[in-house]
């Protein structure tokens, strides 16, 4: 429905921009995807980008993602599976395999991106390569780099330097719950300069690493500090930008503090005065006291002489130098800068900007020109949209903004970006969906299922309606699929099936009645009655009420919606469609008040359950202008014209089907 017609509505309606790029989050390409990556993210990127596509125009939609290819995971677990004989290939068959599997998998759940492509592979790693050399030169130029020498990891015995994956160890982030920390970040997305890895561990041989100096290219995190801080505030207004988000970017936005144990205060008495500038603060009830430092350096100083003298600590969450090169081999080429040569684009900044090189791709795949991405990513009639994981907050909330408005055009570098410059993403971050009560992780200790597994004992819309109704964008919620708790009594109802009887038992049942009762009294003939005044108000209130929930990324809340609208709708089935029809007349309208219910609610469900509605229309024999809400009110012959016949129903035909193996359980 187009904005000029909100005078149709009552209660205001939400805007949404004139065009919108969706973003799913990047897989890594050393593995298959696990039950998080399409439960936690991608089935909600997929949701929203099919809801713009009916509210605003698919033309005016292009929903991206693609597989992560480089970076020191994925060389380290080819490496392991190729000297353990599970794989006999290169680097880049290895990628290419896993690549086309997460594909397939994405096909299988109704995952609809416009392009899904491969930062290492194809055309999409040219062009990748491509924008890379020019964001990164461009900072150069801006002058918003800094070449740094830090202290890498290396393995004596092996004679190599660490990658990333290659050092474990504990994260020396004050309170992080990680179970690994890696050479500069943990699992849990936590940065930390290397020399502050406590207890690392070389994977290559079981060996302490030494400390030897390297040089990369680092981006000015912390000047924009500021800036980071004025765009937290604009979120806290912003009632569609869920809390976790700026909550999470402001425990980054504070001054650098140190954490230190109770038990070494009387050596730190004694060190204080050699130690920079620094405020002690007091917290008796907690087993460490805090000095807090006005600058980075001063806190990274005091580091060194801390742990000179054998003193234990942590360091807080702050914004440091973002890394930008690394020496992996495997890995996107840096532009060569002020001599630096033979350096590669660490794999988290390229693969920040790597939905914009997919565009650029996608537009050259659709024949079209490759700079229109500038009308995607540049201009305020645009929204980006960013799905990811909590995990993940640091890097698209803090380093992908300011490095967006380091770009900018204007000296002046300000929040409010102008039209023209990269607009500063929508981020849409789900809480953490845990797995039978805990966080599962492929490199943890809780093996989370694969995704593929999962359409063993469900069909993909089971389980698309089960994770949009867990509620992510409020809290953290755990998945539990009876096949897979060993806990779960026999005849306890599985939450996933129980989810999916809306669809698979009350909505399947109104649209065969409406069908089977058309072709035994109506020989199959539609009526052209126009629906009930009552039934327009009432779909007018159920769209309304979705389309805000759906404006709010409350993709649970537009479940409830659904919920709600179908129950009623059985309920008017069950009292207008009985017994004997001799009176035509009468039929014909509490038929087209039952269509018309059918049309609403399968309009509202296209984005949450594609599969079954695209088959609803199909019998209805409409084309696709039926899910478009610029005529979201209109009844079904507003699409047919008038006599229209209905494609013939065989009896017991199913719109949304269970999985076979459920049928003979406790839940039939």
């Amino acid at each position: 429905m187009s904005e000029n017609k909100k005078k149709d509505f009552v209660i205001p309606r939400p805007e949404f921009p004139k065009r919108a790029v969706i973003t799913g989050g990047m897989p890594y390409g050393n593995k298959e995807l696990h039950f998080g990556h399409v439960g936690g993210m991608f089935v909600f990127a997929d949701t929203y980008a099919r809801f713009l596509r009916d509210r605003i125009g698919k033309e005016n939609v292009i929903f991206v993602g693609g597989t992560d290819c480089y970076g020191s995971p994925i060389a380290e677990g080819w490496r392991i599976k190729v000297s353990n004989g599970e794989f006999d290939g290169t680097l880049e068959e290895f990628v290419q395999r896993n690549h086309d599997r997460q594909k397939k998998t994405l096909e299988a759940y109704g995952i609809s991106p416009d392009f899904f492509g491969a930062s290492g592979l194809g055309r999409s790693k040219q062009i990748h390569a491509e924008v890379t050399d020019w964001f990164i030169s461009s900072l150069y130029k801006k002058g918003q780099l800094d070449k740094i020498t830090t202290m890498q990891f290396f393995d004596e015995k092996a004679g190599v330097f660490l990658n990333g994956r290659q050092v474990i160890g504990k994260c020396p982030v004050e309170g992080c719950t990680s179970e690994k920390g890696y050479a500069d970040e943990c699992d849990l997305g936590h940065q930390y300069m290397p020399e502050n890895l406590i207890n690392p561990v070389s994977t290559l041989t079981g060996i302490t690493p030494t400390m030897k100096p390297v040089t990369n290219w680092y981006f000015r995190l912390r000047d924009y500090e500021k800036l980071l801080q004025d765009w937290v505030e604009d979120m806290k207004k912003d009632k569609t930008i869920r809390p976790v988000v700026w909550k999470t970017i402001s425990e980054f936005l504070k001054p650098p503090v140190i954490y230190v144990k109770r038990e070494f205060e009387e050596k730190y008495n004694g060190l204080k005065d050699s130690m920079p500038k620094h405020k002690y603060i007091e917290e008796k009830k907690k087993p460490s006291f805090t000095i807090e430092f006005e600058k980075l350096s001063d806190c990274d100083k005091a580091c060194e002489i801390l742990t000179e003298n054998g003193i234990r600590y942590r360091t807080g969450k702050t914004l440091v130098p973002f890394r930008l090169t690394g020496n992996i081999e495997w890995g996107v080429p840096a532009p060569v800068m002020d001599g630096a040569e033979g350096l590669t684009v660490w794999v988290w900044p390229e693969s920040l900007w790597a939905p914009i090189s997919f565009t650029q791709t996608y537009l050259e795949k659709s024949g079209r020109n490759r700079d229109e991405w500038k009308d995607w990513w540049c201009s305020k009639e645009s929204g980006v949209y960013q799905f990811i994981g909590q995990d993940n907050i640091y890097f698209y909330g803090i380093a992908e903004p300011a490095m967006w408005i380091a770009q900018q055009e204007s000296d002046e570098k300000t929040a409010d970006i102008a039209d023209g410059d990269l607009q500063m993403p929508k981020i849409v971050a789900n809480h953490h969906i845990l797995f039978l009560d805990k966080k599962a992780s492929s490199s943890g200790d809780v093996k989370p299922p694969m995704a593929d597994d999962l359409l063993n004992h469900y069909t993909p819309e089971q389980l698309r309606m089960h994770w949009l109704g867990l509620g992510l964008g409020q809290r953290s919620v755990s998945f539990m699929p009876k096949p897979y708790n060993p806990s779960a009594k026999p005849d306890e109802a599985d939450p996933v099936v129980k989810d999916g009887l809306l669809l698979s038992n009350v909505f399947n049942r109104m649209i065969r009645t409406a069908f089977y009762t058309t072709q035994k009294e109506l020989d199959g003939i539609m009526p052209d009655n126009a629906p009930e005044e009552k039934f327009v108000k009432e779909a007018e209130k159920a769209v309304l009420e979705y389309e805000r929930h759906m404006a709010k990324f409350a993709f649970h809340q537009c479940t409830y919606v659904l919920d709600s609208y179908i129950r009623n709708g059985s309920k008017y089935m069950s009292k207008a469609i009985t017994g004997e029809f001799s009176d035509k007349d009468k039929l014909k309208q509490s038929l087209a008040n039952l269509f018309y219910m059918i049309r609403i609610a399968g309009v509202l469900l296209h984005p949450l359950a594609p599969f079954g509605t695209e088959k609803l229309r199909e019998y209805l024999k409409a084309d696709e202008r039926i899910w478009s809400w610029d005529n979201i009110l209109k009844p079904l012959n507003y699409f047919t014209g008038e006599n229209h016949r209905l494609e013939f129903l065989p009896p017991r035909t199913d719109f949304f089907t269970r999985h076979e193996s459920q049928f003979n359980t406790s839940e039939e």
